[in-house]
Order: structure tokens, then sequence, then C-alpha cells
């Protein structure tokens, strides 16, 4: 059993930045990829970012690359998510969840076994 928490959200102005958390408790020796999505109101689960464990490569959707950064810190099973140069739209419920292993994309939803509760993240205009 894998447990997730995340931490760091907040309130900010557009144009200004925040650092997610999200901490791991129990095994995750066979972990692919961490990700994060995001979900605002009347919209579905985006994708947003992943890292692939073992090798640290990352991913974006094209909506955030360039302004935000995933990155793990493999001895303390934690993964992060810098959020620059915020716009109004961002503005959503960050969670992260962990990948083992799937036929789907780590872009999918589906494909993540473990998952947080969340952390908001409101940019005002």
């Amino acid at each position: 059993q894998v447990h997730l928490a995340e931490s760091g959200g907040g309130l900010v102005q557009g144009g200004g930045s925040l650092r997610l958390s999200c901490a791991a408790s129990g095994s995750i020796t066979e972990l692919t990829y961490m990700g994060w999505f995001r979900q605002a109101p009347w919209k579905e689960r985006e994708f947003v970012a992943a890292i692939e464990w073992d090798s640290g490569n990352t991913f974006y959707a094209d909506s955030v690359k360039g302004r935000f950064t995933i990155s793990r810190d493999g001895a303390n099973k934690v993964t992060y998510l810098q959020l620059d140069s915020l716009h109004p739209e961002d503005t959503a419920v960050y969670r992260c969840a962990a990948l083992f292993y799937s036929t789907y994309s780590y872009r999918d939803s589906v494909a993540y076994s473990y998952w947080g509760q969340g952390t908001q993240v409101t940019v005002s205009s």
C-alpha cells in the first residue's frame, strides 16, 4: 500500500509561483512514474507533468511546458512540482499520483494506482 500526501498549495497572484510537494509512504520499489494532474471546477481532470522515477526523465502538458518543473528526491520519496508564471487558468486542485505498471500512457489518469487527496491552487488575476 502506498500513501501520497500533497502540500504547498495556496492563493497567489497571477505571475507568481508556488511549489507543491508530494510525499510518499510505503513501498515504491517498483514505481515507474510519479505524475501530477489537476482538475478545475466543471472541467475534466488533466495531465500536468510526470517524472520517470528511475531515470528522472520529465514530461509535461503543452499548457505548462516552460512554466512548471517536476522533480524528485528519491531518497526521501518526495516529488515536487514547481509552478512559475502562474495564470488564473492554472487554478485547480492538483493531485499527485503513482504509476507502478500499466499498459496505459503516463498521460492517462487510469494508469495510476495511487492518488493523493489534492491541494488547491488558486491564481488571482
